[in-house]
């Protein structure tokens, strides 16, 4: 019996594993519940009594000799297929193509901080309104074609609930809660039921300014335009007012630029008039001042109100105000970079 263990033990030590596949052949053959060893283990009772312990002894010592050759084998096995499939970490970083920011935020940004610079703060508001907050606070009369289902549209009709067609809500509810002096931009999303084009869509965005306190004239209103038109467009830059009419603002006046796209020549932007409108301005009419519980005889102010579309389109000459909606990568990746 004995020998019988010492030839088995020869066995294991020439049995030669290269690959996983021999690994396993060695388990069947001596490890296994059919195997070898379990073989000789079986006949451990037909020895004589006098030899039993050496030879349990002998059959222990086989069966870990078999194993500690099965384990370190394996472990061995484990240890190289780790190190081929970590990742090395000497190799250059693959890089991952990098996004843009929308020309409209980069814009809106803009126009943020040259604002800002001159002492307005930022204020927000709800993009769904009611009929106060958007029309009868800024002076609108009842029968105003803006009420109309053409140009807003309504949420419900009783109450009348609608989606804000102006930045302006969020004028008047500074107003509310809050006494002048007021110095404030409100940018924005905004919704009128229009006919989608080139120049026009049914949701665009606007950035409107508020400026109430003692002594503020229209020549203040005209200094805070013209400032920010050189530093948005340039020193070069022409603009012009020409006399309007808004409900909430009294004088009112309209702020072209000449065209930035055909350079005054004439295109489907500027109407070939050579100049664009960018938006709307005045002074705080005194209706609107009472209606939001500010003395006119104590304060005045000037409010004015621009298209951030429009100011981008001028700003990079795009031609189609639709492009800003299309969700075009192409489009939107000719800016990476900006900020």
């Amino acid at each position: 019996m004995l020998g019988k263990i010492e030839e088995v033990k020869k066995a294991i030590e020439a049995f030669q594993i290269e690959n996983q596949q021999k690994l396993e052949e060695f388990r069947l053959a001596f490890l296994a519940k059919k195997g070898v060893i379990t073989d000789l283990m079986a006949g451990l009772k037909e020895a004589a009594p006098d030899q039993r312990k050496a030879i349990g002894q002998a059959l222990n010592d086989l069966k870990n000799f078999a194993w500690e050759k099965f384990d370190g084998i394996q472990s061995t096995m484990v240890s190289a297929s780790d190190s081929v499939d970590a990742p090395d970490m000497n190799l250059p970083v693959q890089s991952l193509p990098l996004g843009s920011r929308h020309p409209l935020s980069i814009v809106r940004q803009q126009m943020i901080e040259i604002f800002e610079q001159m002492g307005f703060a930022m204020s927000d508001g709800p993009e769904i309104e009611d009929d106060w907050h958007n029309f009868s606070a800024l002076n609108f009369p009842e029968n105003h074609p803006a009420r109309d289902m053409q140009d807003t549209f309504f949420v419900s009709k009783d109450p009348d609930v609608l989606l804000r067609t102006h930045t302006s809500t969020v004028q008047v509810r500074l107003m509310e809660k809050q006494k002048p002096p007021i110095r404030a931009i409100m940018p924005g999303r905004v919704y009128r039921n229009e006919a989608i084009s080139a120049r026009a869509h049914c949701l665009f965005h606007q950035i409107e300014g508020l400026y109430i306190d003692r002594n503020v004239g229209f020549k203040d209103l005209k200094q805070t335009l013209y400032h920010f038109v050189k530093e948005m467009f340039g020193p070069d830059q022409k603009i012009r007012f020409r006399p309007s009419f808004f409900p909430f603002t009294e004088p009112s006046a309209e702020i072209d630029i000449s065209c930035l796209i055909c350079n005054g020549a004439g295109c489907n932007i500027c109407k070939y008039t050579g100049w664009v409108e960018i938006g709307g301005s005045g002074m705080v009419d005194t209706n609107v001042l009472k209606a939001n519980g500010i003395d006119p005889e104590e304060f005045t102010g000037f409010a004015f109100g621009m298209g951030i579309e429009r100011t981008t389109m001028l700003r990079y000459g795009i031609r189609d105000l639709r492009l800003f909606t299309e969700n075009d990568v192409r489009f939107v990746s000719q800016f990476a970079g900006l900020s």
